[in-house]
């Protein structure tokens, strides 16, 4: 089985065209008893499912406008002090019943900003804090992405692409040498996957069913057996936005 990590020995793509592409790993603290992505001293929820079945769950501050945040689940700090655009590990936990919230960090669950009941299968899950705090485009929520971490085979690729750019319009990813586009007109909270052949491409980002002018290019070299998540975060506008955060994308090697 491919090894799952929000943690790359091994960059899913090499970067050209000077565009600023972010692999992160982590970038934060985890809990006490909830280091290196374990389940150790996390304790299950009393709605969850006796069949033993098991969930990989990671989270990702991708608010541009929002602090460092604690995340707590059933109460339970596992995250502490996750900056903007820092995505985890996975954390191993029964599939069942979960309270999630989310805090500025030091503050307390009593100071959560999001909190939501989210029933977690046996699944890999990408769970986001998306928009402003500000919600002068978007509103704050927590989003949860399904992975797709199983093997694309040795020639291929796949990739993701999860647009949570508050103030950007919907968008495509265009193979330039072809013109074909890999995704069309994902919009915000939007997540599609994509299997491409290995091998070197430029890849532009252009607002959905336009051509003219690319937000951002860059040029890839796609590793076969690999799978990544492209997240497009920050805002395209940043001088008229509620945080000074430029449009990026922030790259995460799911599997490997």
């Amino acid at each position: 089985m491919a090894q799952r990590s929000g943690i790359s020995r091994r960059r899913f793509v090499q970067l050209g065209g000077g565009v600023a592409v972010v692999g992160l790993a982590g970038g934060f603290a985890s809990a006490d008893n909830h280091g290196n992505g374990s389940d150790d001293g996390m304790e299950s929820s009393d709605s969850m499912g006796d069949d033993g079945e098991t969930a990989n769950v990671r989270v990702a501050h991708l608010s541009p406008d929002a602090p460092n945040v604690d995340v707590f689940v059933d109460d339970e700090a596992v995250l502490e002090d996750v900056p903007f655009k820092a995505v985890s590990d996975y954390l191993e936990l029964p599939a069942g019943t979960y309270n999630v919230k989310v805090a500025p960090a030091g503050e307390g669950t009593d100071a959560a900003v999001l909190e939501a009941d989210l029933d977690v299968p046996a699944a890999d899950l990408t769970v986001a804090a998306i928009g402003e705090v500000a919600d002068e485009n978007q509103p704050l929520e927590l989003a949860v992405f399904e992975d797709d971490n199983s093997d694309p085979g040795d020639d291929t690729a796949r990739v993701r692409a999860v647009h949570t750019s508050p103030d950007a319009p919907a968008v495509d990813v265009v193979v330039a040498e072809t013109g074909d586009a890999i995704f069309e007109g994902v919009e915000f909270g939007d997540a599609a996957y994509a299997e491409v052949p290995a091998g070197e491409y430029r890849l532009c980002i252009y607002p959905a069913g336009e051509r003219e002018e690319a937000v951002l290019g860059a040029d890839v070299e796609a590793m076969g057996g690999t799978v990544a998540s492209a997240f497009a975060t920050g805002y395209v506008m940043p001088d008229d936005a509620p945080a000074d955060e430029e449009f990026d994308i922030v790259l995460t090697v799911d599997s490997e």
